[in-house]
């Protein structure tokens, strides 16, 4: 029974929408990763990305997975938006590395859409904890609108895919207006 109630338990804090750790106004720690964009190696440098405009950086647990393909090709159905709106769109992944190449180029993915970086023992998501508790070494499912200054705009974290676009969507286009 106790091992029951401790199974529940965990369960519903799975479910639960973990706050991200860095909330709006916080430094967002640059980086620079290595990744791919319709199969082909890239490097990513947010500092650089940032000087285009807005990013949404959103971490993702792993290439190939059910969550994360779905999360993937809702931000590249919605990749025009974002790009209407002068935003750049990474998404950075610390699972399946090694099917990272082809989960950037899969029509039923990223469509080469936008760049997927490659986070290896999930260094970057720790600066952002975002880190998969039940999996250490993953990155979380946690996605972040950072300003050209480097500020965080807005930050979600949800296991489920279903909202991360609508929300960095929203926040980009709630910023843009103030602009």
């Amino acid at each position: 029974m106790k091992r029951l109630a401790i199974s529940l338990a965990l369960a519903a804090l799975a479910a639960t929408p973990a706050l991200a750790a860095l909330k709006p106004g916080a430094k967002a720690p640059d980086f620079a990763a290595k990744g791919f964009q319709a199969g082909k190696p890239i490097s990513f440098s947010l500092a650089e990305a940032r000087k285009k405009g807005p990013v949404v950086l959103y971490f993702f647990p792993a290439a190939e997975t059910k969550g994360c393909n779905l999360e993937a090709r809702l931000f590249a159905e919605s990749i025009d938006q974002f790009k209407a709106q002068g935003a750049t769109v990474i998404g950075v992944t610390s699972g399946n590395l090694d099917k990272l190449q082809s989960f950037s180029a899969d029509t039923e993915k990223c469509s080469g859409k936008f760049p997927v970086a490659a986070d290896p023992d999930a260094k970057v998501a720790k600066l952002y904890d975002a880190t998969l508790a039940m999996r250490p070494g993953w990155s979380n499912r946690t996605s972040y609108v950072i300003a050209p200054d480097g500020k965080v705009i807005h930050a979600y974290s949800d296991l489920s895919a279903d909202h991360h676009v609508t929300e960095t969507l929203g926040a980009v286009k709630a910023w843009k207006s103030k602009k």
